[in-house]
């Protein structure tokens, strides 16, 4: 079969597994004990280095506690996203309530505590992924993830580009140091450095929590 044709000018779609991104960026650097990253800084930043990709979505993926539970971090997440969607028209954003399941508590203690897990926000991005991509809506899929879930979705985006016979991109975006150099599969990989990843946090980062 021949190569399909490469667009000139390519039009790039950021989706950000905001969790993923939180809990690989905090493993390998500990300082970043909170979600203190900037995702339109990055989508930008990332962008930038490729002369002939031009970004024209982001779009923003994340569980979210309930009040209830932890009002401390619905505030924190409430109050981020909304200034991430007020600081740049390209963002999108969608979220789920976090639900909880009792585990047994090992401090000597019987009352259990609450584990908070996501509930289908992976396959809010790999919808939302094939759906662009069947409505030709980007040539480059950059996604902010490290789940090998997304594997399955690549493979189907490379289905979408020969049923419609054209070039599209899908690359997954994840910190990394010596150590971790890891993308997902079936994905073109691109690496966030530390120095990198520092420079776009979020200067607003203590001000999302409630007071």
């Amino acid at each position: 079969m021949a190569a399909l044709a490469e667009p000139e000018r390519k039009r790039v779609h950021a989706f950000f597994d905001c969790q993923n991104l939180f809990r690989v960026a905090k493993n390998l650097w500990p300082k970043h004990t909170s979600p203190d990253f900037d995702p339109v800084a990055l989508a930008r930043a990332i962008v930038k280095t490729y002369p002939q990709w031009v970004l024209e979505g982001i779009h923003l993926y994340t569980g979210i506690h309930t009040p209830q539970v932890n009002l401390d971090l619905h505030t924190f997440w409430s109050r981020k996203l909304a200034t991430h969607k007020s600081q740049d028209s390209r963002v999108t954003i969608f979220t789920r309530p976090l639900r909880y399941s009792s585990v047994p508590n090992h401090n000597n203690s019987t009352r259990p505590f609450s584990q908070a897990r996501e509930k289908g926000i992976d396959i809010r991005i790999a919808l939302d992924l094939v759906r662009r991509a069947r409505l030709r809506e980007y040539d480059v899929a950059l996604l902010f993830s490290q789940d090998e879930d997304f594997k399955e979705v690549a493979e189907e985006i490379r289905a979408i580009a020969n049923e419609h016979n054209r070039w599209i991109k899908i690359a997954s975006a994840f910190p990394s140091d010596e150590h971790h150099k890891r993308g997902v599969d079936k994905t073109d990989w691109i690496e966030i450095s530390k120095a990198l990843f520092e420079s776009c946090l979020d200067p607003n980062t203590q001000k999302y929590y409630s007071e």
